[in-house]
């Protein structure tokens, strides 16, 4: 088999999903970044963010009042320890399994655990196998324009 090669960076910028009950959803996303490891952002008025990612109410203003159908969002997992974890946690916060951990056929070393959020989307957790990081991630710092 060849080797393969992925490569990650500034692809997505941010995902913003529209949620129905952001108590319900703020649980469910601080369990399972809790075991990615991912810190949660921030709060404002019926939203919270974590990295890139924006979980917002229906009236907030960036949601322009639209509830947006099912979605897919894979995270990144450490190892499939990992990737176990965040079933456990997100089966015990108000998710529904929709595949158990477990390889899949994406391409060798892919494993990974879906779940259903409280609003219905797919949220995956995935560990690609044994890889070297440049860096573990992206660290933006942004200077005050010049006046």
């Amino acid at each position: 088999m060849e080797t393969m090669e992925l490569h990650r960076g500034r692809l997505i910028d941010h995902v913003q999903l529209v949620v129905r009950d952001l108590p319900a959803a703020r649980q469910f996303y601080s369990a399972i970044f809790d075991v990615l490891k991912i810190p949660l952002g921030g709060a404002g008025d019926g939203f919270f963010w974590a990295d890139e990612l924006v979980v917002s109410t229906a009236n907030s203003e960036a949601a322009r009042g639209e509830l947006t159908g099912r979605q897919h969002l894979a995270f990144q997992a450490r190892d499939r320890a990992m990737v176990e974890a965040f079933h456990q946690a997100a089966l015990a916060n108000g998710g529904k399994d929709n595949g158990a951990p477990g390889l899949r056929p994406y391409h060798p070393d892919y494993y990974a655990a879906f779940v259903l959020d409280p609003e219905g989307n797919n949220i995956e957790a995935v560990y690609h196998g044994e890889a070297w990081r440049s860096a573990p991630s992206v660290h933006i710092t942004f200077e005050a324009e010049n006046t």
